[in-house]
This record gives structure tokens, sequence and C-alpha cells, in this order.
């Protein structure tokens, strides 16, 4: 029921935008939670990397002084990964278009992140 819910919710997602290409909501140790991922896309890869990612986040935000992190974003040649917690015990992982309207983005995952929350 849960997870049906929060694919529910990813599956909202991912049709707000033609610029997101997959997302996922990954537990802060990594393991996949409900995805919505494209083929050839691995889901442990995903969640292995998004917990290793926010792992290195918090801690370069409590040591560089920028306070609690609410999102990492990643940028490279063939687009972008972002990153956004979901409560304390998850994130939503997005990916997203090289050429993406980061702005419009930012706020769907944050809604989206908002309502997952609250399940989760």
């Amino acid at each position: 029921m849960r997870a049906e819910m929060i694919n529910s919710i990813l599956g909202e997602l991912n049709g707000s935008s033609t610029d997101i290409e997959a997302s996922g909501v990954v537990s802060t140790d990594g393991l996949m939670i409900a995805s919505q991922l494209s083929d050839g896309i691995d889901e442990d890869r995903v969640g292995a990397m998004s917990a290793a990612m926010l792992s290195l986040g918090d801690r370069t935000a409590q040591e560089l002084g920028r306070g609690k992190l609410e999102q990492v974003l990643i940028k490279g040649d063939n687009g972008y990964i972002l990153m956004t917690y979901a409560g304390s015990d998850a994130v939503v992982t997005v990916l997203a278009k090289p050429n993406a309207r980061l702005g419009l983005i930012f706020l769907d995952v944050k809604r989206a992140a908002n309502d997952i929350a609250k399940i989760i």
C-alpha cells in the first residue's frame, strides 16, 4: 500500500515535466523504496549512489557551515541528478535532461518530497 502511494506520487512527478527522465525514493541507507526508472537504469546502483552522495553532502554542509542539507544537485554532460530529502529517512532522486528547466523541477520535486514524507 505504501509503495503504491509513493509510486503514484512519482508517476505524477515524472508526468509533471518532460524534462524528468526517471525518479525514485531511496532510504538514507541506500535501499530503493519505490521507483519510476527507465529501462537500463540499475535500481540498486541509484540507491547506493544516492545514499553515498547524501552522506557526503550532509558532512560537507555541516563542515562548511551551510546548515542542514536540503538537496544535492549534480550536473553532467547528459543531464542532472537532483536529490532532495523526503523527511529524515528517505530521499527523492530525480534524473533530468541536460536542458531541463530546473526551477520548475525544484518546485515539483519539493512538492513530491513533502507528500512522500507524510507517507513514510
